[in-house]
């Protein structure tokens, strides 16, 4: 037996996802507005000049893979930790192999940390100086949001990529060529996957590549052969595989029924919601799309005219997490009608979209004296923030500016008259606000 047998072994032994990453950008799948030609990684990664960044998005996006391909299209060394694992002890050790390439060889050191929102701040701090420093280039990939679940003395020090869950026609693509390819992929089984199975496969995998190329590896491994040694897989073997009942209609109907639940929401009319809900769900639509859209409405369609929409949306969701299918149903179906039948206002999206207009369009950072922070600051800083009102001093509310002086007249919230909202008004009133 030759010797680069083994190797070879090792290799099919590996899952056909981690067989078929990519290592460079041609094979690579998804991301065009963060790798297309041209763009700002895609050009620091072919000079050689990345800098310390992390990549944020759904499991199965592409995250880990781009980092090999970083990895294969640099000089540099590679290091990979993940944040579960790892602990300060390890992290030293890659900083001192780190500082030895950098003093020794002029050379790089990539140091790739997966789950980074993992790590805690002592070992997060640990790693502070090295990027301070470029003793290495840090690479985290995390699916939480990192300005919420990172340290920030990290987070400020790299450049944030977001990644986007990857499309039926992504994944249905990199399916096709994995049966094709016969040195990494499953071509030399030369199996026949029916295209109503490898459909189904990719709308499931929910955007998750990994998911889907562990489903399509467990069909044609568990699929019999035929008389002829023919491997088959039907669209029967696909949900199998997948552990999820083909939707029992097509696309174009998933969107209008998904459509005509988020406007009956709108509308007030909890039969017709309810009805489009099931039909979503019956038809093996994954319940948690229902409860995201529902508890989007809530405070979309409802806001403050009933703040206890959201507060049933969302418990209804962790009722469902926790009772499983099908009871879990229940306290879905009290928080759609309750949300269909309370009173409706929008005066909360209003606000939202009005404020984050002249978050982009009118940034002024003139922020009022009095409010800024003044902990460090100068003499007439910490002058002008005594200046300050504080509410409680007078009763809870003191008529005092807090928009800048190029927006102090905008009005961003304005609540209708009726439920919760009608009540926001006369607090409003009582205290002589606009």
């Amino acid at each position: 037996m030759d010797l680069f047998d083994f190797n070879d072994n090792e290799e099919r032994a590996k899952p056909l996802a981690e067989r078929m990453r990519a290592s460079n950008f041609k094979d690579f799948v998804g991301q065009e507005h963060i790798i297309s030609e041209g763009s700002l990684l895609r050009r620091a990664i072919s000079l050689d000049r990345l800098g310390s960044c992390i990549f944020w998005g759904p499991p199965g996006c592409g995250k880990t893979t781009l980092a090999n391909v970083i990895a294969a299209q640099t000089n540099g060394e590679f290091i990979k930790l993940n944040a579960v694992s790892s602990g300060v002890a390890d992290v030293k050790k890659a900083v001192d192999r780190a500082r030895d390439n950098l003093k020794m060889f002029n050379k790089r050191t990539y140091l790739m940390l997966d789950e980074c929102h993992r790590f805690n701040k002592t070992q997060s701090d640990s790693l502070l100086p090295a990027i301070e420093q470029g003793t290495i280039i840090f690479i985290g990939s995390t699916t939480e949001n990192p300005y919420a679940s990172m340290t920030p003395a990290i987070v400020s020090r790299c450049r944030v990529f977001e990644f986007r869950a990857l499309t039926t026609r992504d994944i249905r693509g990199a399916l096709e060529r994995a049966l094709k390819d016969k040195r990494k992929g499953l071509g030399t089984y030369a199996a026949e996957v029916d295209s109503e199975a490898l459909d189904h496969i990719a709308v499931t995998a929910a955007g998750d590549l990994r998911s889907a190329y562990n489903a399509l590896e467990l069909a044609v491994l568990t699929t019999p052969p035929d008389e002829n040694g023919a491997i088959h897989v039907t669209l029967k073997d696909a949900e199998q595989s997948i552990q999820r009942k083909a939707l029992s209609y097509n696309e174009d109907l998933y969107y209008d029924l998904l459509s005509a639940f988020c406007k009956s929401l709108r509308g007030s009319d909890s039969n017709a919601a309810l009805y489009y809900a099931f039909r979503l769900i019956e038809g093996g639509c994954d319940p948690l799309l229902v409860f995201r859209r529902l508890i989007a409405h809530s405070a979309e369609d409802v806001g403050l005219s009933d703040p206890n929409a959201l507060v049933m949306a969302t418990s209804a969701l962790t009722a469902f997490q926790n009772m499983g299918y099908p009871e879990g149903l229940l306290p879905l179906t009290e928080a759609i009608v309750y949300v269909c039948e309370t009173e409706k206002s929008n005066s909360v999206v209003m606000a939202m979209d009005a404020a984050r207009a002249d978050a982009v369009k009118n940034k002024d950072d003139a922020i009022p004296p009095y409010l800024r922070d003044a902990s460090y600051g100068t003499k007439e800083m910490k002058a002008e923030s005594k200046k300050y009102k504080y509410p409680h001093n007078y009763g809870g509310w003191v008529a005092q500016q807090y928009l800048p002086d190029s927006l102090k007249d905008r009005i961003y919230f304005e609540p209708a008259d009726k439920g919760f909202e009608k009540t926001i008004r006369e607090i409003r009133a009582r205290k002589g606000k606009k």
